[in-house]
């Protein structure tokens, strides 16, 4: 860094891997790199997460440790080649150069915390996030390279606690913190930074976090991010944004800001109204509907 660290306004950027910083899910490209069919692998994680065996976003880590398919066939070179093989979105290393210098007054230490293989996201990132700014689920290893045990598991809680471990590194309030990300996964750790006045930005429209994180953005590339940090963080307006994308060879061709209202229709008890002809009888009518109005 250039200027002096007493000059500039101090942040953590943590982000999630899967589906965040990429546009599929570790779980599914180590299964077809293995032989195991995806709808398989779909169908065990699924099962897991509806007992709630294990912390949301934990469940490969489970199946890796005890599944004894996965345990038989997966070694840790295989999530060195999935991190090769797993399509990353667009301009991360630009976000990061970004974040580290080029907001004027600010400085955002970028962190990736993340419920998949560790292995995974040091293959994926080689070159673009330094290994010290990363927080996977750690494995131990037997020699013929055979998952055998856990060290860490960087799923649900573990994303606060690792979360709070930073920011008592660093001396940085919680209300600098942004965390971005897109399951059920992260919903322990957006509500906890929300508790504490940060920043959430969540990068799908999945319910359960969309919901809950203070601002959504959907791109395909990782840099978008950044608007509603300029926005919300430095205080920028959205010709002054536009210009700084410009200056960074992006063009802002669609920026739509669009307020999402999810309703479940159902009957009301008792009624029984008569429905207009041609319509569907009240019985008939259970729906679910996404409203989308422009601001």
């Amino acid at each position: 860094m250039v200027m002096s660290d007493k000059f500039l306004k101090r942040y953590i950027f943590a982000s999630d891997f899967d589906q965040t910083l990429t546009f599929n899910d570790s779980g599914y490209v180590l299964a077809e790199l293995v032989g195991i069919p995806t709808e398989e692998f779909e169908r065990r994680a699924k099962g897991m997460a509806k007992i709630n065996l294990v912390q949301q976003g934990a469940e490969l880590a489970y199946l890796l440790l005890h599944d004894p398919e996965f345990k038989a066939k997966v070694r840790k070179e295989h999530l060195h080649e999935v991190g090769k093989r797993i399509r990353l979105k667009e301009n991360i290393q630009l976000l990061y150069q970004l974040l580290a210098t080029g907001i004027d007054g600010h400085f955002f230490d970028f962190y990736v915390l993340s419920a998949a293989p560790v292995e995974v996201i040091y293959s994926a990132l080689e070159g673009i996030v330094p290994k010290d700014h990363i927080f996977g689920t750690e494995f131990r290893y037997k020699p013929s390279g055979e998952i055998d045990t856990i060290i860490r598991a960087t799923a649900g809680y573990g994303k606060v606690a690792m979360l709070d471990q930073l920011l008592a590194e660093h001396v940085v309030g919680p209300d600098h913190v942004i965390y971005s990300g897109d399951g059920s996964s992260d919903i322990h750790v957006m509500l906890h930074v929300n508790a504490r006045d940060g920043l959430t930005i969540a990068v799908s429209e999945t319910r359960n976090v969309s919901q809950i994180a203070k601002r959504t953005v959907l791109s395909t590339s990782a840099v978008a991010v950044l608007a509603p940090i300029l926005e919300e963080i430095a205080g920028w307006e959205r010709s002054r944004i536009r210009g700084f994308f410009e200056a960074n060879g992006l063009l802002i061709q669609e920026w739509e800001r669009v307020r999402t209202d999810w309703l479940t229709l159902r009957p009301a008890p008792g009624e029984a109204a008569e429905a207009p002809t041609g319509a569907k009888a009240p019985s008939e009518i259970t729906a679910s509907a996404r409203v989308a109005g422009k601001n």
